[in-house]
């Protein structure tokens, strides 16, 4: 970091403290600091997790950290997929190991439990006959927990976000160069249908050039927010009193390999603009008139209702997030992809392709998607549809996860991409309380993007990997 660096973007934090008096401006001028120090931080990797095959596994051995609501959906898939053994399963709620433990009842799966505990899960992942650690527990174990496993010499899949600040984000990075061990994002996104329909298209230049792609999480979720039977410690509403995009990755995952970020092209820098919260600071001042437990948080700052984050790379395309989890409207993920000669969207609305001005016909849709249907959804679409979550893509995500460990084949998701896609968290934030100012993006793989090969999860035709009586 140079002096012209770090005056930019303490410049910027004085606007934006300008009238919060001295303190104030003095504290966020620390903050552009390390934000900046993080950013340009320079490194030569340790090793370079981009395309590693670790050694083949025959039968996978499995540890669930955190078996609520995602977590269960899990156990119940991966008991589908063959040659997995699913070791153990740890939560702090009893009631969620009981769960896991009557959807593996009528398996072969017999896992040890660690339940009752905060430190249950770390017996758990140093078990001998653990390989992976599938995480899914609150936001803020997902980094240390991660961590920890790597350290145990275990690969690690964890739920979105991989991390909360820069500082983990490097530290998961670190960890796994010098482990070795696979740290993936489970990023259910990127094995959508029609995301794995785009990313094959592009691949083949149908777009051309791409030029711009968007992509969102806008869904009403405002009432589990103050669920406290669904959310432990209510701990989603406590992340929700940051600001900025709190849930990038799975709009960005799919359009991210769209654009080969970390294999070809790079994020370059952020803008981010939130509105304010017209609702969340409400309810719960409601809700502590009758509630102590709520009373912690009468008074806090809470992120506003329509966070919208851009995005340059190093090669001059440009990416729009937007995050809404409390506004009543329709769910959609807005996947768009723009390029100098068709373009694509899917959400609100179903799937649609271009050439031009105007949407091409259902027909002609529906050659295109024939065309171009890729390898992975011809040998797995159907089973995984069958099987479900979220329409399918939660197998496929989960079954590409074990057959990319079980024949050795690097992964379709890896460390650079866990770390770049979460570190939208902190950098939107910290654009957002600086007047929207532009900050940089930090570079997790040291320079080899420019030559690391990209990824094509769209033609994966795997490996072995079978299912449960299939």
């Amino acid at each position: 970091m140079n002096k012209r660096d770090f005056l930019k973007l303490a410049g910027l934090g004085g606007l934006a403290a300008a009238g919060t008096g001295a303190a104030r401006a003095a504290e966020m001028e620390k903050e552009a600091a390390r934000m900046a120090e993080m950013a340009r931080r320079v490194r030569k990797p340790v090793y370079n997790m981009c395309g590693h095959a670790a050694g083949k596994l025959d039968t996978v051995g499995i540890a669930f950290v955190g078996v609520g609501a995602r977590g269960i959906g899990a156990v119940r898939r991966m008991a589908k997929i063959s040659n997995v053994r699913i070791a153990a399963v740890a939560d702090i709620q009893e009631k969620k190991t009981g769960l896991a433990e009557k959807a593996l009842a009528k398996t072969s799966h017999r896992p040890v439990v660690y339940a009752g505990t905060e430190d249950g899960w770390k017996e758990a992942v140093a078990r001998e006959d653990v390989d992976l650690v599938y995480i899914c527990t609150p936001w803020a174990l997902h980094a240390p927990m991660a961590v920890a496993a790597m350290e145990a010499g275990k690969h690690v899949a964890v739920e979105i976000p991989a991390a909360l600040t820069l500082e983990e984000c490097w530290e998961l990075v670190e960890t796994s160069e010098r482990t070795r061990r696979h740290c993936v994002m489970l990023e259910n996104c990127c094995y959508g249908f029609f995301e794995l329909l785009t990313l094959n298209m592009a691949r083949q230049k149908y777009f051309g050039e791409v030029v711009h792609v968007e992509g969102a999480y806008i869904h009403d979720v405002f009432e589990s927010l103050f669920n406290k039977s669904r959310r432990h410690d209510l701990w989603r509403l406590r992340e929700n009193e940051r600001n900025g995009n709190l849930y990038p990755t799975h709009g960005l995952g799919p359009v991210s390999q769209i654009l080969d970020i970390n294999r070809g092209d790079q994020y370059d820098h952020l803008v981010s603009m939130s509105s304010d919260d017209f609702m969340i600071g409400k309810r719960v001042a409601a809700l502590a008139e009758g509630d102590a437990e709520f009373r912690q948080f009468r008074g806090k700052a809470f992120r506003g209702n329509m966070n919208t984050t851009m995005i340059r790379t190093k090669k001059g395309r440009t990416v729009m997030l937007q995050h809404d989890v409390t506004s009543p409207r329709p769910y959609s993920r807005i996947h768009l992809v723009s390029g100098t000669e068709g373009c694509a969207q899917q959400f609100p609305l179903p799937g649609r392709i271009a050439k031009g001005h105007e949407w091409l016909g259902e027909e002609e849709v529906k050659l295109l998607e024939k065309q171009y249907e890729p390898e992975i959804v011809k040998r797995m679409g159907a089973l995984a549809k069958k099987v479900g979550g979220h329409g399918g893509m939660d197998f496929l995500m989960d079954w590409r996860l074990i057959d990319c460990l079980r024949n050795g084949l690097p992964m379709d998701m890896d460390v650079y991409d866990a770390a770049a896609w979460s570190a939208v968290l902190p950098l939107s934030g910290w654009s957002v309380a600086n007047r929207s100012g532009a900050v940089d993006f930090p570079d997790f793989t040291g320079g080899a993007w420019r030559t690391n090969a990209p990824v094509d999860i769209s033609m994966a035709r795997g490996g072995n990997t079978g299912v449960v009586g299939g």
